[in-house]
């Protein structure tokens, strides 16, 4: 019977549902960034070139627009999507304007805390984009326009877009990838053989979605609510995702620490972590930046 462990960590908390030792969907909450379903006080900063409020320390668009409210003046808004990460405009969250009192967001998960067993394994596949099944691999690219997942393999096209549909529903909720998604499968020339894989994906993504029919040329596009960065996007931010993985594995230590990676990843570790961890392994931690190692190569000892 799958079920929900939560793991709170330094620096975030993640959520997988599990079953036999198999994460079966995972998510990510960071800490520091308001989370989607949180409802804020808000001000209006500008309308145009886009509606743009401050909240707890953030900025937020308002793709819905708002009306009846100037500039400088006070609102309540509900955040839909939390902040992707990076310098563009769009990756700021997301929110729209709503009536309710503000409120925290929901829990990421309901229920029982503990340890993740099975989170490195997901989390190769988050830095990697390659997920690979019987008889072929997913190649998972996150792109401003959507997520784009190639197929490649050494099966019969039929077989090969079958397996790789189921591969791709599963692929798409271990690793939280929400938005716009496209599948890039092998051309089927027959409208039975797409049917088959059209009748894959909808067995197996998870709801809610909307989706086109395949293509002549082997495309589909999958659209899905999207709250808060895949695995995949936090991963492109590397020092960041790697200090957090590193970090999750120091604290599982006992005693005085030495934490050994890239520069990179070393400035990622602040100091409010630094102290964290030492109370969590009950010693001192030691930071050591090596440049000879690559951004995943961080050991602990």
């Amino acid at each position: 019977m799958p079920e929900w462990i939560v793991e709170e960590g330094i620096g975030e908390v993640r959520a997988a549902l599990v079953e036999d030792g198999e994460v079966l969907e995972a998510r990510v909450r960071r800490e520091g960034v308001v989370p989607a379903g949180a409802v804020l006080d808000a001000k209006l900063v500008a309308v145009a070139p886009r509606v743009t409020v401050e909240a707890d320390g953030a900025q937020f668009l308002l793709p819905r627009g708002v009306s009846g409210v100037t500039e400088g003046a006070r609102l309540a808004i509900e955040v839909t999507r939390e902040a992707l990460g990076g310098s563009e405009p769009w990756k700021r969250g997301l929110a729209r304007r709503t009536e309710a009192a503000p409120a925290p967001a929901p829990p990421l998960a309901e229920g029982a805390k503990g340890t993740i067993e099975a989170w490195d394994e997901l989390l190769e596949e988050a830095r990697t984009g390659i997920v690979r099944f019987e008889g072929g691999e997913l190649r998972i690219q996150p792109t401003a326009a959507m997520t784009v997942i190639d197929v490649d393999g050494w099966l019969i096209p039929a077989k090969l877009a079958q397996m790789a549909a189921w591969a791709a529903a599963r692929a798409i909720r271990r690793l939280d990838i929400g938005g716009s998604i496209g599948i890039d499968f092998p051309t089927l020339h027959g409208k039975e053989e797409r049917r088959e894989v059209d009748e894959i994906l909808n067995g197996y993504l998870p709801h809610p979605f909307e989706k086109t029919a395949i293509n002549g040329f082997g495309f589909a596009q999958i659209v899905r609510p999207k709250l808060r960065p895949s695995l995949l996007e936090l991963a492109e931010n590397r020092a960041r995702f790697e200090a957090r993985a590193l970090v999750r594995r120091a604290g599982r230590s006992i005693g005085g620490t030495t934490v050994t990676a890239h520069p990179a990843v070393i400035a990622a570790i602040d100091e409010g972590w630094r102290k964290r961890l030492e109370r969590q392994v009950g010693g001192a931690v030691t930071l050591s930046a090596d440049p000879s190692l690559a951004m995943s190569g961080g050991h602990v000892h």
